[in-house]
């Protein structure tokens, strides 16, 4: 007996998927496994069978047409195609968890693609498949291209690929942006992504934070922002939010004294910066700064956008020490800082 993928179209209509398995059994196929496909030109059915030696790639293409099947695609399997495709998934996620850089491997071995190439472009570019080749929208910049022989790609093989490149592209965020900061009169700061259950954190940082600091983050009145726009910004649609925490004081978990907003929109990305007051001066904005800098560049962005008050002296300073050209727009006591950056792909693409 060997091992068969057998991909087909039938009419999705009751009874049809009988007519087909029916003319598999009549030539001593053992069906094994076997998923439905739905798109707009019926269900595709993706088999995976024991056919008798005697059985030729031929012999199965006629029994499939015997069947009321169109499309058909045969190709032989190996012993890993027993694994149920939910255990697949799972294997290729846990896989991902460990090194997300292995995207391009995981899509590979997720779909039998012959090919997978990742290019640097601005985040939000539409994905889908267009027959045999496939775009993924990479959440971090960028796209994912994937491309094979045969057969063509389903909206569920693009539902589960995409599922992957954004479970990657979380993982690794957040490892990226783990860090032990140390700022220039020794201080140790821990620098990570935020996430929902840092709210609380977050409203006592708000909270702690002087009324003038809160003005000038937020570039009007004093008071603390809503919960719902905190949540909000901590895990924005496009972009990334990094939170400062301080270890060694007592209470439950490390205290937030610094947040940090890149929220991204097009191709261009805005920043801002909300330090407490007795972290102030102390380059921990700058280091902040910098780090969202190169964030923006890996993703592919063109250029950050700050908006400051013209009085916002340690911001305006903030920004002269990453010594880059800066242009800068005025509308009354509002400055528009524009930085561009250069973009270009990660050192291993995923």
């Amino acid at each position: 007996m060997t091992l068969w993928r057998i991909r087909a179209t039938v009419d999705d209509r009751p009874g049809y998927l009988s007519v087909l398995t029916a003319s598999l059994a009549l030539r001593g196929v053992n069906i094994l496994t076997v998923q439905v496909h739905t798109t707009e030109r019926g269900a595709v059915d993706d088999f995976l069978v024991d056919a008798p030696d005697t059985l030729g790639e031929a012999d199965l293409v006629a029994a499939v047409e015997r069947g009321r099947g169109r499309d058909c695609w045969v190709a032989r399997s190996e012993a890993r195609g027993l694994a149920d495709q939910p255990t697949r998934v799972l294997g290729l996620a846990n896989r991902l968890v460990r090194d997300p850089d292995a995207t391009g491997e995981a899509l590979r071995a997720l779909l039998g693609a012959d090919t997978v190439s990742w290019r640097p472009a601005p985040a939000g570019v539409r994905g889908g498949i267009t027959g045999r080749t496939m775009l993924l929208a990479d959440p971090g910049g960028g796209s994912f291209e994937l491309r094979r022989a045969a057969p063509d790609f389903t909206p569920a093989e693009y539902a589960r690929a995409q599922a992957l490149v954004e479970l990657a592209a979380t993982v690794a965020r957040r490892a990226a942006e783990q860090v032990t900061l140390v700022l220039p009169d020794g201080a140790e700061l821990g620098v990570r992504p935020a996430g929902a259950d840092d709210l609380a954190g977050v409203v006592e940082l708000h909270e702690a934070c002087s009324a003038r600091s809160r003005y000038r983050r937020y570039l009007g009145g004093g008071a603390a922002p809503s919960p719902t726009r905190l949540r909000r910004l901590l895990e924005p649609a496009r972009g990334l939010t990094l939170l400062a925490t301080a270890p060694g004081c007592p209470g439950p978990g490390e205290p937030v004294v610094a947040m940090a907003n890149l929220l991204a929109e097009g191709d261009e990305a805005e920043v801002a910066l909300l330090v407490r007051d007795d972290w102030q001066q102390r380059g921990l904005g700058s280091a902040l700064l910098r780090r969202l800098v190169g964030h923006a560049e890996r993703a592919g962005y063109a250029a950050l956008l700050l908006h400051v008050q013209a009085e916002n002296t340690p911001m305006l300073r903030t920004l002269r020490r990453l010594a880059r050209p800066t242009p800068t727009d005025r509308d009354g006591a509002l400055l528009t800082l524009t930085i561009p950056l250069t973009t270009s792909a990660p050192a291993h693409p995923r």
